[in-house]
Order: C-alpha cells, then structure tokens, then sequence
C-alpha cells in the first residue's frame, strides 16, 4: 500500500515513518510512506499556505490553492481509495478502522495546522475526515504518524508473526488477556500456571475469559 502524507512540517515526523515498524514494511516493499511539503505547492514567493479568515474570526485558515494542487498533482499519478483529513472534529480513528484502512491501495492524509483549511476543500476534496481523539493539536502531524503505524502494521507480511495483531486490544472489541514472559517466578510473582500447561484449549479459553473480564471491568463501553 501506498500513503502520502501532506504537511506543512515534513520533518516533524520524517524520523517518525521510516523507523521501526513502518521502516519494515518499506524495506519489504509492503508499504511505501512518502512526505510532501505544502508550501513546496505554494507560488507565495514567502511559500505561505495560510490567510487570514474571513468574518474576522481568529486565527489563520490553510488556503484552498496549494492543497488543491498538491493533491491534484498526486492523483494525477494514480487513483486513490481516501483523501483523509485528520480533524478533531472528524469521525473517531479506532481499531476497526484501521482494519478497514489497511484494505486499501493508496491513501492520502492531509494534516490540518492553524485554526483549520478553508472548507471548500472538506466540501469538495476531502473524502473522509478522521480524529484520533477528543482533543485539539498544534497540527495533524500526530495524527497521521499514529493512524499509518496502525494502518501498516495490518499489512500482511509486515509483522513477524502476522496472528499477533489478530490478538491486539480492540480486535473483536475486545481489551487483551494479561501476557508474561520469563522467569516464570520472579520475586514471587508468579506466571498463572495455566499458561505454563501446555493445554492449548485450555490456554484459550482463559486467554477470552481475561480479556472479558478486562474489557467488561475497564471498558465496559467496549461491550455494549
């Protein structure tokens, strides 16, 4: 899969995208991540990309002109499934989404800054604005560096062990069993010894009891 991330701050998350997971997946030729700078589409001889607002509100506004053609340059190289606008007041990102997001061929996310883009853009351009949360960023450089690490680490082929991300929280609206690793006793703490027997029924079985009881104690929302 393919994902271009459009920010007026590329080197806020440049280190972000090609570490760890995501490095895997570019280096497997599983995803790529590519960066585009706003204002390298601005023709501002300052490369600005922001006016103030009409009506006299506060703050500045992205401008439609840059944004347009930046993005119509990109799908003028390939189609894309979403153009993703991350705004706190867009639909929640959450687990399932991700899943769905993962599905797709090439998606690209548009990073709000300032008070927010003009919104001839939303109502024209954008085909799917997304929040990663009740709250208000600086930018929505966080935003997207969050939503590509849960998108691309779905990949198949991206994890060691593709079945891992299959028992992650929120799979199946579910919170995760509790998990330990060696010793099996350390200062007298000890690993259940269920997970210690071999019983692979056994083991899940209480692998879904955990996770009930985890999810119906700290997100019962989860369940309903």
């Amino acid at each position: 899969m393919r994902i271009d991330i459009i920010t007026v701050l590329p080197e806020m998350i440049e280190g972000f995208v090609h570490e760890s997971i995501l490095s895997r997946a570019e280096k497997k030729g599983l995803a790529e991540i590519h960066l585009h700078n706003l204002r390298d589409y601005s023709n501002d001889k300052w490369r600005r990309v922001d006016d103030y607002p009409y009506g006299g509100f506060a703050g500045m506004v992205m401008q439609c002109e840059p944004i347009d053609r930046c993005i119509s340059a990109l799908k003028a190289e390939r189609d894309y499934d979403e153009i993703i606008f991350t705004s706190p007041d867009g639909e929640r990102f959450d687990q399932p989404m991700a899943n769905e997001l993962s599905m797709k061929g090439n998606l690209i996310i548009l990073c709000g800054h300032y008070k927010g883009i003009d919104h001839r853009i939303r109502e024209h351009i954008i085909t799917r604005e997304i929040s990663i949360g009740d709250y208000v960023l600086t930018g929505g450089e966080l935003a997207a560096a969050v939503m590509a690490d849960a998108i691309v680490r779905l990949v198949p082929g991206v994890l060691s062990d593709d079945q891992s991300a299959l028992s992650d929280c929120f799979q199946d609206n579910l919170l995760a069993a509790p998990i330990y690793t060696r010793p099996a006793d350390y200062k007298g703490w000890k690993v259940p010894e269920i997970l210690l027997s071999g019983n692979e029924a056994k083991i899940k079985a209480w692998e879904i009891d955990q996770a009930m009881e985890r999810t119906s104690r700290l997100r019962p929302d989860l369940l309903e």
